[in-house]
C-alpha cells in the first residue's frame, strides 16, 4: 500500500507524468498540441490551479504549478482523463495512455527551488538531446516571457470533443501562466529575467555536455517523423528515488520532510483509531485527501 498523499492548499509542485511503455503518444503535431493546451486550460480553470511553466515532450510532461484550493488530485484526474480520451480517439486505441501508477508531485519548498524546477522543465528538450535550444521544440512548451505575459486562447478541438455527451466543455478557453506566489514581491520583468537566465544556463550546460561526449541532437525534423507508437531504445532506470519534497535551502527542506513525517504518523494513528472504533471524534491531520473526500472524515484545518 502506498503512503497517503498530503494535499495542502497553496503548495507549489513540480508535476510529472509519463506515457505507457514510454511511447511517443504526446509527439508534437498541431492537433496534439491543441488538444493538450485545451485540456490544460480547462483543468486549470476548473480547479483554480495556477500554472507557472509547462513542457510536453513526446513521452512525458512537466508542469510547475501552485494549488491554491488543495484540489491537486481532482485537477490531475481531469487533465489526464481528458488528454487520454482525446488522444486515444485520435489514434484509434483503447488501452491506457499513461504509465501504470500515479503521477509525480514534488513539493517545492522555497523560491530558488521553484526557479530551478521551472528552468529544469523548460530546458528539458535540450537536456534530453532532442533540439539544440528550447525554442526549437515543436511541442507545447512555455517560455520565460509567458509568465505573467500573453494568454493563449484555444478553441475546442473538433475531434472527440464535439461528441462529448455532457456538452459541458467550453467552446473557447484561455491558458494563462502566472508568476509563482513565492515571487509576488518582485517585478514581473525580474521574474522573467531570472527564469530566462536559469534556462539559458541549463541549456548551455546540456549542449556542452553532449558536444564533449560526441553526441548529436535528434533535431526537430526527426522528432516530427517519429511514430507515436515508437519509444526510446535506451533502457529506463528503475527502482530509483521518488522524492516528494525538493528544496535547495537545506533547513526548509528538512522542515518540509519533518512536517511530512508528522503527517504520516498522525494519519496512521487516526486510521488505526478509526478502524478500532475508538469513539466518534477521530480527527485526521490537515492535508488528508482520499478519506476526507470519500468518507467525509473530520480533519484538522491547515495552519
Amino acid at each position: 500500500m502506498s503512503a497517503p498523499r498530503c494535499v495542502l492548499p497553496g503548495t507549489t509542485y513540480l508535476l510529472t507524468r509519463r506515457c505507457s511503455e514510454r511511447r511517443f503518444f504526446l509527439r508534437p503535431a498541431p492537433e496534439v498540441n491543441r488538444i493538450i493546451s485545451y485540456c490544460l486550460a480547462v483543468a486549470t480553470q476548473r480547479f483554480g490551479v495556477l500554472l507557472h511553466a509547462c513542457c510536453f515532450l513526446s513521452n512525458h510532461w512537466h508542469l510547475v504549478a501552485t494549488d491554491p484550493r488543495g484540489e491537486l488530485p481532482l485537477f490531475m484526474h481531469c487533465f489526464d482523463l481528458l488528454v487520454a480520451r482525446a488522444l486515444n480517439a485520435r489514434y484509434g486505441r483503447f488501452e491506457a495512455l499513461w504509465a501504470a501508477g500515479t503521477y509525480s508531485a514534488v513539493q517545492l519548498t522555497d523560491a530558488d527551488t521553484i526557479l530551478d524546477k521551472i528552468a529544469y522543465a523548460l530546458a528539458n528538450p535540450v537536456m534530453a538531446g532532442l533540439v539544440e535550444a528550447g525554442h526549437l521544440w515543436p511541442g507545447l512548451r512555455s517560455r520565460p516571457g509567458d509568465i505573467g505575459g500573453r494568454s493563449l486562447v484555444i478553441r475546442r478541438p473538433p475531434h472527440f470533443f464535439r461528441r462529448d455527451p455532457a456538452r459541458s466543455l467550453p467552446v473557447e478557453v484561455t491558458l494563462v501562466l502566472t508568476p509563482p506566489p513565492a515571487f509576488e514581491d518582485l517585478p514581473l520583468a525580474t521574474v522573467q529575467a531570472r527564469v530566462d537566465e536559469r534556462v539559458t544556463a541549463r541549456e548551455h550546460a546540456a549542449r556542452n555536455r553532449r558536444r564533449s561526449q560526441g553526441l548529436p541532437f535528434l533535431g526537430r525534423r526527426r522528432v516530427l517523423k517519429q511514430s507515436v507508437f515508437d519509444r526510446p531504445r535506451s533502457h529506463e532506470p528503475r527502482f530509483g528515488l521518488n522524492p516528494r519534497v525538493a528544496g535547495r535551502d537545506k533547513w526548509r527542506r528538512i522542515e518540509a520532510l519533518q512536517r511530512r513525517h508528522g503527517f504520516l504518523e498522525a494519519y496512521r494513528a487516526a486510521r488505526q483509531a478509526l478502524k478500532a472504533r475508538l469513539g466518534t471524534h477521530v480527527s485526521f491531520p490537515a492535508g488528508t485527501w482520499l478519506l476526507r473526500r470519500e468518507l467525509g472524515v473530520p480533519c484538522a484545518s491547515p495552519s
